[in-house]
């Protein structure tokens, strides 16, 4: 049929009345089901960022308890009581905090003293990267001739140097927290040690059916494993990492090896942004120590190399047979926490990820698929 005899034909016709959509009663209670989420999700990240004090250390202890769950065990089968397993285990997480702080104050109390000097060194250093800012500049002129040309980029070095320490003001505050989030997060951590059985238990009364509880043991025991098999195997991973890190460091001539190794294991459990942090903090180190620009990215380029090594082959063949983890789903994880709770949240970030994807294949088990033939 001719599309104009069609069109007329709809056009002559009398108009029809309107007719309800079909199932409105079901859209608009599915909208309101979306919506009652949606409150509940903005409310929920108001409580996390309000409570911060006090959620970000006792989430701390509970990821943390939780890893050392089956060293507590462990002292409960050979009869040790568990305030004492507690004891111990917290008081060796203090030394070891300890120690890696003393091994990280040699060169940073260093730097501080000859600050004036290293800011002159480092100037010197970048001005190899003058002439590209300027042709960058110009570019930006010509295209934007009517924008501001106070911009940061044509500064120079001092560009470089100064978004730096923007961001490493806000970091430093987080990574140093009060001695108030300090007392919270061990003491959480030793009264979590000391009644994880008597909580274990509680946690499973709570429901009323034999399976509700069977799950609830299930998810518990799965994700203490998890975390447990995570932290051990990623930890020998990276302490591997920073003794070639600080090997290397050691005969390219960087002082303080030992605490680039330290400081590359200890950066490399937050993915991404600390290996980032590492780079920097190494490439800074050589250009204050050695003459060259050359010879200050050696140990830099090698810690890359070796990182995409780790990420892209060690630890996905090792985790992922234990674990899956979407590259996706971490880095949004991370993004969240790391804005949410800043770099310590980032430390959280993977651990949580597990705690969820394990205990949402608990709750949500997938159906089993046939495939067809």
């Amino acid at each position: 049929m001719d599309i104009r005899r069609l069109v007329a034909r709809e056009d002559a016709a009398e108009p029809e009345a309107p007719r309800p959509i079909t199932g409105a009663a079901g859209f608009w209670r599915m909208a309101a089901q979306v919506a009652t989420v949606g409150i509940f999700l903005l409310l929920l990240g108001a409580f996390l960022e309000l409570a911060r004090v006090v959620l970000l250390p006792v989430t701390a202890a509970f990821v943390i308890g939780t890893m050392l769950g089956p060293v507590a065990e462990r002292g409960a089968a050979h009869r040790i009581p568990q305030w004492v397993t507690a004891l111990f285990l917290v008081v060796l997480l203090v030394v070891a905090l300890n120690a890696l702080i003393v091994l990280l104050a040699a060169p940073v109390s260093d730097w501080v003293s000859k600050g004036p000097e290293i800011a002159a060194r480092l100037k010197d250093k970048l001005s190899l990267l003058d002439y590209p800012l300027h042709l960058l500049r110009g570019l930006r002129d010509t295209l934007n001739p009517g924008g501001d040309q106070s911009a940061p980029l044509g500064l120079g070095v001092s560009a470089l140097i100064q978004p730096a320490i923007s961001l490493l003001t806000p970091a430093i505050g987080y990574v140093t927290p009060a001695i108030g989030q300090l007392l919270i997060f061990f003491g959480t951590l030793f009264f979590f040690l000391s009644s994880r059985t008597q909580m274990r238990r509680a946690m499973a009364i709570l429901f009323a059916g034999r399976e509700s509880r069977l799950r609830t043991l299930r998810i518990l025991n799965e994700v203490e494993s998890s975390l447990t098999a995570y932290f051990a195997t990623v930890a020998a991973i990276y302490f591997v990492e920073g003794l070639c890190v600080a090997l290397v460091s050691y005969f390219v001539g960087l002082p303080n090896p030992a605490a680039w190794g330290a400081l590359a294991f200890v950066l490399c459990f937050i993915p991404y942004i600390g290996p980032g942090i590492v780079i920097l903090v190494l490439f800074g180190a050589g250009l204050i120590q050695f003459p060259t620009t050359t010879q200050a990215i050696i140990v830099p380029a090698f810690f890359v190399a070796l990182t995409t090594i780790e990420g892209n082959f060690i630890t996905p063949t090792i985790v992922g047979r234990r674990l899956t983890l979407s590259p996706l789903a971490v880095f949004l994880s991370l993004v969240f926490w790391a804005w949410m709770w800043g770099p310590v949240g980032a430390f959280l970030a993977t651990p949580l990820l597990i705690v969820g994807l394990v205990a949402a294949h608990h709750l949500f088990p997938a159906d089993d698929l046939s495939l067809p033939g």
